[in-house]
């Protein structure tokens, strides 16, 4: 059994998070701003659509290592002293992408900086809004304000992004200027919000090799093979889905693309009240049930992938953006609850980076389809066979955990009474 951290955060004013919150939206804003200009840069610069989603996969390859060194540091520095600079590195990402319109290699390497600033910013913001977060009583208000501060920069990236590039001049310079806004006032509010982990926080040593052994056993088990659906259903819906049916839209490809990105977005954040009714099931449930949410996601995406309709597009989006919204936050809920308060950081953002793998799904489907000549349908037929498969083993792995555990308090109970256990 994993003991978590039952020690107390200091106290906070219930707004303090909002600062932690902001810092991830403005992330989030950087992190997605590029998904609805594929089809912009598609045809402005002639690339094919595996080298623009390389290009979006390419963020993966700054965030894994990043948010890596991120939790670390955040877990011994303090929140504070990481998402700071992160938010300049994501301006710095925004100056690099704005130089792009004529160059690919802006592109590609802003890409990889937004990578890196969403690395430093994911893991010690989401754990910075978990400390934060003790005055509502509730353990599960961090997870829940994590996923709705960064889904609303998702949601608000693309959306802003696409409208200017729809109806602006410099649709390669004006997309991104209101980004930079936004991270000004992001870093403003940062500032003067308080880091527990500089304020009294416990920064006791790392938990004992026992606990530490199984809280490695619980990620294997439980956490890797759930976490990369997170993002894998959102990926499909920014980079995947809207590519199939640009065609079909005309001169508006751009705007249904922020539209379809946002809608994902947006859902992701309207689905937290269904996370709330799920996070009341027992903890062994709640990955399973959220895989439940990204088998019907993947099956709105085949149906959408075989009509070839915008419509539909639109609501497999919309689908997939409530898996998103629901595991996210399942989550995010499950490793800080598993997770002590001297490694939440790393732990978070280890979970992240496994999240994250579901950003290759676009361009792993790209690449099959280019080269193994497999139809859209069939190729998220088949992701959905795996989705299955691991929402079969999580079913399994957690039954196990549960008959463990009664098991366990069911011998506890005839200690105590000196009737004897179970044969």
């Amino acid at each position: 059994m994993i003991v978590t951290d039952t020690s107390t955060p200091p106290a906070v004013a219930q707004r303090t998070w909002l600062g932690a919150g902001l810092a991830l939206a403005a992330v989030g804003w950087g992190a997605n701003q590029f998904a609805p200009l594929i089809v912009m840069y598609t045809s402005r610069l002639g690339l094919s659509s595996a080298v623009v989603d390389a290009m979006f996969g390419l963020y993966a390859l700054g965030l894994v290592p990043a948010l890596l060194v991120g939790g670390r540091l955040s877990d011994l520095a303090g929140r504070r002293a990481v998402v700071l600079p992160a938010l300049l590195v994501s301006f710095l990402a925004t100056c690099l992408l704005m130089a792009g319109g004529n160059h690919p290699a802006w592109l590609f390497a802003g890409r990889f900086v937004a990578g890196v600033a969403a690395g430093l910013a994911f893991g010690p913001g989401a754990a910075w809004l978990k400390e934060l977060s003790g005055d509502v009583g509730d353990g599960a208000a961090g997870a829940r304000r994590s996923t709705v501060a960064m889904t609303a920069g998702f949601a608000g990236g693309p959306l802003v992004a696409g409208m200017c590039a729809q109806w602006l001049p410099l649709p390669t310079v004006t997309a991104y200027l209101p980004h930079l806004v936004v991270l000004i006032a992001a870093a403003a509010a940062v500032w003067r919000t308080p880091d527990p982990v500089q304020t009294g926080r416990n920064r006791a040593a790392s938990a004992a090799a026992g606990r530490s052994r199984g809280l490695v056993r619980h990620f294997l088990l439980f956490v890797l093979p759930f976490a990369p659906w997170v993002f894998g259903t959102a990926a499909i819906a920014l980079a995947y889905l809207p590519a199939l049916v640009a065609d079909r839209v005309g001169d508006q490809a751009l705007l249904f693309s922020a539209t379809a990105t946002s809608g994902t977005a947006v859902a992701g954040i309207a689905a937290q009240p269904l996370a709330r009714v799920i996070h009341r099931l027992r903890a062994s449930q709640l990955l399973p049930a959220s895989m439940a949410l990204v088998l019907l996601g993947i099956g709105c995406a085949v149906w959408a992938a075989h009509t070839l309709s915008p419509l539909l597009v639109l609501l497999a989006s919309i689908v997939l953006g409530v898996a998103y919204g629901v595991a996210q936050f399942c989550g995010l809920a499950e490793v800080q609850h598993i997770t002590d308060s001297g490694s939440l950081g790393m732990a978070t953002a280890m979970y992240q980076v496994l999240s994250y793998l579901g950003f290759a799904f676009p361009f792993l489907m790209a690449f099959a389809q280019n080269h193994q000549r497999l139809s859209p349908p069939s190729l998220l037929l088949g992701l959905l066979g795996l989705a299955a498969a691991a929402t079969i083993w999580l079913a399994i792995v957690t039954a196990r955990q549960q008959r463990s555990a009664s098991g366990a308090e069911s011998g506890g109970a005839d200690a105590e009474t000196g009737e004897p256990g179970p044969a």
